[in-house]
C-alpha cells in the first residue's frame, strides 16, 4: 500500500495512474506531431505548449477519476471499461475546451485535442488490456501470514476470495489457542519451531494478528524478531482498513482509536482551508446548476402540491440540531405515520421527486446549508434525530460521526448505496470513520470527483 496524504492506494493502482499518466502526455504530444506535420509546420518547439499538455493530461485524467474507472469492479469488466472510457474521453474535451476558452495561455486547436483523444483511448485500453492479465497475478500480491485462526481471522482469510481486486493472498494460517477452530488444519503456534523460519518457508512479507484474545497467547518476542528481520506486523483491524477503505467495526477497539495514526482535531489552518474549499465549491456549483434548480423548482410546483424545498431537522457536527434544506421529492403527507426509513420504489416520492432523487438533484439545496456554515461540502451523512438517536443505541461508536460537519457528498455516499436500515447504517458508519480518521483536503477533492460517477451510475439511489 501507498499512502497519499493519509489515504491509501494499493500499489498496482499507483502504478496504473502513473502509467496512464505518461500515456496521456504521450498521446498530446503525438496529436500535437500529427497535427503540424500535416500543415508542414515543422520544426516544433514542445516547451512552448506546455500549458497545453498540462491542460490534456490533467482534465482526461480528472474525467477517469471522475467516472470510475480505478474501480475495482471496472477494472476487471472489458465491457464496463469501454462505456466508462468512452465517457472520460468524452468528459475530457469538454474540460479542455472550457479551460483553453477560459485560460488564455492554453491556445492549442480542438483537432489536436481529438487527436490526442483517440491515441489516448487506443493507448488506456492497452494499458488497461496488460493490467488485466497482470494485476491477479500472485506476484503482483502480498503474501500475508494470519496470526489467529478465529471468526476474524476467517473473515480477513474471505476477503481474499468475495472482495474484487484484493491485493494479498493468505500464504499460511497460525492458531495461537486450541479455542480457535473457525479456519481448520490451521497449525498450531507451539508446534513451530520458529515464526521467522515459518515466514520464510511460505514466501510471506507480512503478518496480520488476527486473534480476538491477546492477554497471554502473542507470541510477543517472535513478532519482535520478525519485525526487525523486515517483516511487516500489523493488526487487523489496520490491515482491513488499508484494504477496504473501511474502519472495522467488528474488530475496532477503543484502544485501537486512541493510539492509531488518525482521528486527530484538525488545527486552524486545516479547518480554513476546508472553509474555503467549501466556499468555493459550493458557489461554483450553484452558479453551474443555477438553471436545472430553476426548471426543478418550476416542476415541482406544476406537478404536486406543496412546497417547493422541504426543511428536516438533521444532527451537525458535535450533536447540534440544525434544518436542512433539500427539494422536496415526497408528497407532504408522506410522513403522517410518523419517520421512517426510505424505501425502494417508494411510493411516497412523487414523479419529479423520482428523477431528482436518482441523480441527487434534490441535494444541491443543501449548498445554502453548507454557505451558513451548518455543513460542509463532504462529510458524513446528516440523519434526523430521531434516527440517530435508536442508531446510537444500536451501533458501537456511532456518535463519533458528529465530530466533524456533515456532508452532502462524503466517502460513504460514494462507496456504499443510499442506507435505508440500521445495517445499511451501521456499513456507511465504517466508511465515516475512515473518512474522519484519514481526513484530508485531497480526500475531499478525491471524493468530490468521484461524486460524479455516483450522479451518472446513481446505483442504490431512492
Amino acid at each position: 500500500m501507498i499512502r497519499i496524504f493519509k489515504h491509501y492506494v494499493r500499489k498496482s493502482l499507483f502504478l496504473l495512474g502513473v502509467i496512464e499518466v505518461l500515456i496521456l502526455l504521450a498521446a498530446i504530444i503525438a496529436g500535437l506531431t500529427l497535427r503540424f506535420t500535416q500543415l508542414d509546420l515543422t520544426p516544433i518547439d514542445y516547451a512552448d505548449h506546455w500549458p497545453e499538455f498540462v491542460t490534456f493530461v490533467t482534465s482526461v485524467y480528472v474525467a477517469m477519476l471522475a467516472v470510475g474507472l480505478y474501480q475495482p469492479e471496472v477494472l476487471r469488466d472489458t465491457r464496463m471499461t469501454l462505456v466508462r472510457l468512452a465517457v472520460a474521453m468524452g468528459l475530457g474535451l469538454v474540460l479542455t475546451s472550457v479551460v483553453s476558452y477560459v485560460v488564455r495561455d492554453v491556445g492549442i486547436w480542438r483537432s489536436i485535442f481529438l487527436y490526442a483523444l483517440g491515441f489516448a483511448f487506443v493507448g488506456l485500453l492497452l494499458s488497461r488490456a496488460v493490467f488485466f492479465r497482470l494485476a491477479d497475478r500472485e506476484g503482483f500480491k502480498r503474501r500475508v501470514v494470519l496470526l489467529g485462526a478465529g471468526e476474524r481471522a476467517k473473515r480477513i482469510a474471505e476477503m481474499e476470495k468475495s472482495v474484487h481486486g484484493v491485493n494479498f493472498t493468505c500464504a499460511g494460517v497460525i492458531r495461537l489457542t486450541e479455542a480457535e477452530t473457525a479456519i481448520p488444519n490451521a497449525p498450531y503456534i507451539a508446534d513451530i519451531s520458529s515464526l521467522l523460519d515459518y515466514v520464510r518457508q511460505v514466501g510471506a512479507e507480512e503478518i496480520v494478528v488476527a486473534n480476538e484474545e491477546r492477554r497471554g497467547t502473542l507470541p510477543i518476542h517472535d513478532l519482535l524478531v520478525c519485525k526487525m528481520q523486515g517483516v511487516w506486523v500489523r493488526d487487523a483491524t489496520t490491515f482491513i482498513e488499508q484494504e477496504t477503505g473501511v474502519v472495522d467495526l467488528e474488530s475496532v477497539s477503543p484502544s485501537w482509536m486512541i493510539f492509531s495514526d488518525g482521528f486527530v482535531r484538525s488545527g486552524r489552518l486545516d479547518l480554513a482551508l476546508k472553509r474555503t474549499f467549501d466556499i468555493i465549491v459550493s458557489l461554483l456549483l450553484l452558479a453551474l446548476s443555477l438553471p436545472i434548480l430553476i426548471l426543478v423548482a418550476l416542476a415541482i410546483k406544476l406537478t404536486s402540491p406543496g412546497p417547493i424545498f422541504s426543511r428536516q431537522e438533521r444532527v451537525g457536527q458535535g450533536g447540534q440540531t440544525f434544518r436542512v434544506m433539500k427539494f422536496r421529492s415526497m408528497r407532504t403527507d408522506a410522513e403522517r405515520a410518523g419517520p421512517q426509513w426510505a424505501q425502494k420504489n417508494d411510493d411516497r416520492v412523487t414523479s419529479i421527486g423520482r428523477v431528482i432523487r436518482l441523480t441527487r438533484i434534490d441535494e444541491i439545496p443543501q449548498i445554502f446549508n453548507v454557505l451558513k456554515g451548518d455543513m460542509s461540502f463532504v462529510g458524513p451523512r446528516p440523519e434526523r434525530p430521531v434516527f440517530v438517536d435508536e442508531l446510537t443505541r444500536q451501533i458501537p461508536y456511532y456518535e463519533e460521526r458528529h465530530q466533524v460537519k456533515p456532508g452532502i457528498t462524503g466517502w460513504a455516499q460514494i462507496n456504499y448505496p443510499y442506507g435505508a436500515s440500521t445495517e445499511d447504517a451501521r456499513r456507511k458508519l465504517q466508511y465515516d470513520l475512515y473518512y474522519i480518521k484519514n481526513y484530508s483536503i485531497f480526500l475531499d477533492l478525491l471524493v468530490l470527483i468521484q461524486t460524479l460517477r455516483v450522479i451518472l451510475w446513481p446505483e442504490g439511489a431512492r
